[in-house]
């Protein structure tokens, strides 16, 4: 038995290393021609930001931040400040010797997921995109249910705060370093978006199935553009 069950756990991690390989490597023949299963078999869990031989820098500062609308124990409803959540990962990282993989990768690899599966007027792309809806808010009210709400949440906002890094100083080329926010729709949360880690009563009763909202993404901030998508600068 200890060797059949040797043979399956190695039969598994070279799969698993060839779906991770074709996933990073050049389109070629093999990637092309079972491109769903690859991409079924890494995301969202194994997301890779990297390619093989074609490195993918960033060279933005990408900042995700959510709000939330709640209502108090008299009904009476409240919208909250803007929370950085990317901010809060990178104050938890800074000085860690020992980051965990949360801290480093979930809130981002669940922000690279949910904008590739969505078009530019923020409504999503087949079941992926409705998949990735429904990560983004569960950690979303997660970050959210662990704050000192006034009440229970009936309503999240994500939106993205995007700041160009600065070339360096001997570098002759110009870059606009204003951040441009691109605001989601509303989104109604129930019962089944609260993760463990925080209690059912984070939300408000009875919305289970509540409507999640697929309207356009707008642009906040000075001149603010709606309805396209489009990013306003602050």
């Amino acid at each position: 038995m200890a060797g059949v069950a040797a043979v399956a756990v190695l039969a598994v991690a070279c799969t698993h290393l060839a779906m991770v390989f074709f996933y990073v490597a050049p389109a070629n023949t093999v990637s092309k021609a079972h491109s769903q299963l690859i991409n079924r078999w890494v995301n969202p869990e194994f997301e890779q930001n990297w390619k093989l031989f074609a490195p993918n820098p960033l060279q933005q500062n990408i900042h995700v931040q959510a709000r939330a609308e709640v209502v108090d124990a008299s009904g009476r409803r409240s919208v909250g400040g803007w929370q950085d959540l990317s901010a809060q990962d990178g104050a938890a990282i800074l000085h860690n010797p020992l980051p965990s993989h949360t801290q480093q990768n979930e809130l981002r690899r669940a922000w690279d997921y949910f904008t590739q599966t969505h078009d530019d007027k923020g409504r999503p792309i087949g079941s992926r995109g409705r998949l990735a809806e429904a990560y983004l808010r569960r950690i979303v009210v997660l970050r959210l249910g662990r704050e000192h709400l006034t009440g229970r949440v009936a309503r999240i906002e994500v939106r993205s705060a995007t700041t160009a890094v600065a070339p360096p100083p001997y570098a002759k080329e110009r870059v606009d370093t204003r951040t441009f926010y691109r605001t989601f729709p509303w989104w109604g949360v129930g019962p089944s978006d609260v993760p463990d880690g925080v209690p059912a009563t984070v939300v408000v009763a009875g919305r289970a199935g509540a409507a999640h909202g697929t309207g356009t993404a707008s642009g906040t901030g000075t001149g603010t553009a709606s309805g396209s998508g489009t990013e306003a600068a602050r």
